[in-house]
């Protein structure tokens, strides 16, 4: 099987086909294997029967002992022999499947990594672990068919051969019934990937709604909203529930034909045998040996179908993770210097224009709205924003990720120490949580560090990182754990509140001390009172950076120095905050919950 660290290849991403086939290129050899030995024990399945009709015809009719006995001696050491292959052929197929599991996992997982902060915007969070719970076991099955579905075939031939020695007729009802059968099967397989294909996608959209919940149910729970939710999420399951039942009821009559029809088929056969041996066109012998020819049949026609079935399933989950990895990570071409000195950040698109040196509020009906000009600004998706005069998709990202952070309110937060997670060795991936720009570990500095953030370095690691708590009013948090900033924190902070998670993302956020900070909805979760001081506490911090936050808050709003109101992701005005309550209705009505102003604005 794959090493844990050995590379897993490049796949084949033109199709679900093309990519089963790619992981049946990458174990050759075991592949191989598999269809030999499962060829093998196939066959020698079909040889009992036929040493059972030697030793009727040969040794008990004619009443020779010593013919009986040579032939029931063969009889056990073929049965013994095939028992052996028979293991041989379940060990070999599961290093098949666990290989296909592990390399799928690998490359899914390498494709994520690539993807970095892009993963969040191209893929939602139910799709990713769709992929990862259901859709890796499902390929990893379907790769049955190189072992037990090769040697199906093998099996079938030789069958056939045998019964053309003892009979054309029955050797002709075979040859044609067995693919009759697998052709009364193939629609159903058919309606079966359309159902299969349609659950996986309800599950993607469930799973992320769970993962949604799991998130804000404290939040929901507190704006009396939980019920309302939980209503949704149970019409939504029952959906899937519904959806569900129809993939089982095809795949039960997959089942149910798989094993009754070659069954039937049996029965046929022996009696068409029977009447046959009745006349005396084949032996006692030969009759015996026509029933195991058929029985063993009976064992490939079930796994022709059931290969089908899960060729069927492993064809849509490929699919799945064949879209996934045709996302492209962000394209980074830049040779362009970014600005020397602190410039204007420009999106054209939405007409914002963040001035350097200043907190900059963007408001928006639509926090949807808000969050993606913020992605544009700190290059996340291709736009024509520009730094200076400079367009980002021209200066390379590694310089503008060292001087530009956008900071998540729902950034993913890794298990450590509260003074890692705050302060961070590392970082890494917006959108998968992590930052890029991280403040330096314990007594290092960065490179790309401006003199004030070397200077903020200079001081005592712990004075660096309880400057950044104070700001985001965590210093409560720090004296409710039992170890201070050493204390353990659970991976997504699930030990902490809502309100307090978004006040350790802003804190690692400040400890960065990114030149421009983008920040998106940072106190969405706070009470008034504590949202108040974050504002003031914010502000002072970052005199003379620049800082953009999205929010309706007029406590924030309150602090700006310059708030720019969008309507349809479009920059309709701009100004201070008091300026905009008495000149802008829609602004008013948005952040002053103004019942006449919303009126007026009707």
């Amino acid at each position: 099987m794959i090493d844990a660290y050995e590379d897993p290849g490049t796949p084949d991403a033109r199709g679900g086909w093309r990519y089963l086939w790619w992981l049946v290129r990458c174990q050759r050899g075991r592949c191989a294997l598999g269809a030999v030995i499962a060829s093998t024990w196939m066959v020698l399945l079909a040889a009992t029967p036929f040493l059972m009709a030697k030793a009727i015809d040969e040794g008990l009719e004619p009443g020779d002992f010593g013919a009986l006995t040579g032939w029931s001696a063969a009889l056990f050491v073929v049965g013994t022999f095939n028992a052996w292959l028979s293991i041989m052929r379940h060990r070999t197929m599961t290093r098949v499947r666990m290989d296909a599991n592990f390399r799928t996992v690998k490359v899914v997982v390498g494709h994520a990594v690539r993807l970095g902060a892009a993963l969040s915007r191209r893929a939602g969070a139910g799709e990713v672990v769709t992929i990862g719970v259901g859709d890796v076991q499902t390929i990893a099955q379907a790769l049955t068919v190189v072992g037990p579905g090769v040697g199906a075939v093998i099996a079938y031939l030789v069958i056939a051969g045998l019964l053309v020695s003892v009979s054309p007729l029955i050797a002709a009802v075979v040859l044609l019934g067995i693919p009759t059968i697998v052709l009364l099967v193939g629609p159903l397989l058919t309606r079966l990937q359309g159902a299969e294909t349609e659950y996986r996608e309800r599950q993607g959209v469930l799973t992320a709604r769970i993962a949604d919940l799991a998130g804000g149910l404290r939040v929901l729970n507190g704006l009396g909203g939980k019920s309302l939710v939980a209503d949704a999420f149970h019409r939504d399951s029952q959906r899937l529930r519904a959806q569900g039942y129809r993939v089982g009821a095809v795949t039960s009559w997959v089942q149910a034909l798989g094993v009754g029809l070659p069954t039937l088929f049996l029965a046929v056969v022996t009696w068409l045998a029977a009447r046959l041996a009745a006349r005396g066109d084949i032996t006692i012998g030969e009759l015996v040996s026509v029933y195991g020819y058929v029985a063993v049949l009976v064992g490939p026609v079930a796994f022709w179908v059931e290969c089908g079935y899960m060729l069927s399933r492993g064809v849509v989950a490929a699919r799945r993770v064949v879209r996934f990895l045709r996302l492209e990570p962000m394209e980074d071409a830049g040779t362009r210097p970014a600005p020397a000195e602190p410039s204007v950040l420009h999106d054209p698109e939405s007409g914002v224009r963040v001035r350097p040196g200043r907190l900059t509020a963007l408001v928006s009906a639509s926090p949807a709205d808000t969050a993606t000009v913020i992605d544009r600004l700190g290059r996340y998706t291709p736009s024509r924003t520009t730094w200076g005069e400079v367009p980002l998709d021209e200066i390379p990202l590694k310089q503008i990720r060292a001087r530009i952070l956008v900071a998540d309110h729902e950034a993913d937060l890794f298990a450590d120490t509260l003074y890692e997670m705050v302060g961070g060795r590392a970082a890494p991936l917006r959108g998968a949580g992590l930052y890029q720009c991280a403040a330096p570990p314990r007594g290092a500095t960065s490179h790309n560090e401006p003199a004030d953030a070397v200077r903020q370095s200079e001081a005592p690691p712990e004075a660096h990182i309880t400057q950044a708590l104070h700001t985001a009013v965590a210093d409560d948090i720090v004296q409710a754990l039992p170890d201070g900033v050493d204390s353990a924190i659970d991976a997504q902070a699930r030990n902490l509140s809502g309100g307090q998670r978004q006040r350790i993302r802003l804190a690692r956020a400040l400890a960065a001390n990114p030149e421009i900070l983008l920040a998106v909805e940072p106190t969405s979760a706070l009470d008034a009172h504590t949202e108040a001081r974050v504002a003031d506490r914010l502000k002072k911090a970052r005199d003379g950076r620049t800082t953009v936050v999205t929010t309706t808050s007029p406590l924030v709003l309150d602090r700006a120095d310059t708030v720019l109101y969008l309507v349809n992701a479009k920059r309709v005005a701009s100004g201070t905050h008091r300026h905009l309550l008495d000149t802008t209705p829609g602004y008013r009505a948005l952040v002053a919950r103004d019942t006449d102003s919303e009126e007026a604005v009707r």
